[in-house]
């Protein structure tokens, strides 16, 4: 019996690469992926008109992302900084250019999610809508530029010795 390739190729070197990585870490990254499947989910669900299926996504959305802010503060708490591995000065650099923009609209989104959370409930559904379209690609950058800068510092480039 033969392994499946996908095996060989994505799962076992993540089995392999995860035993060294702090668990929160990896929880982070599921978190922000979960919260990106979320979000898409959300946006095609009111492309759709289903805004009940809108409203519970972006709700589980806005969970997720606060368990992560949770998760990510207590990592970072007990692990400190972590440094990027890369030694290539092209790879780091856009590494640092990803990381930069990452953390400065990451500082933004708590304040866009409430906001566009106060609009709905208040039913202000034209400013909703505007602020939506800033703030959801605005979200959807930083939780997948997380997994990105997650599999770059733990998987691609990990810091040896």
């Amino acid at each position: 019996m033969t392994t499946p390739l996908f095996l060989h190729i994505i799962l076992i070197p993540l089995m392999i690469s995860t035993t060294t990585i702090h668990p929160l870490a990896t929880l982070n990254a599921v978190l922000n992926t979960l919260a990106t499947i979320l979000l898409l989910a959300g946006w095609g669900f009111i492309r759709a008109g289903q805004w009940k299926a809108h409203r519970a996504a972006m709700i589980a959305a806005f969970f997720v992302s606060t368990l992560f802010l949770v998760s990510y503060l207590t990592y970072h708490f007990l692990v400190g900084h972590v440094s990027f591995g890369g030694e290539n000065p092209t790879v780091r650099m856009i590494y640092l250019a990803i990381l930069l923009t990452h953390i400065l609209l990451a500082v933004l989104v708590p304040f866009l999610a409430i906001a566009m959370f106060v609009l709905a409930i208040r039913k202000r559904w034209s400013a909703h809508r505007r602020l939506g379209k800033i703030a959801v690609p605005i979200w959807l950058y930083v939780s997948i530029t997380g997994v990105i800068i997650y599999l770059l510092l733990y998987h691609v480039y990990p810091q040896t010795g």
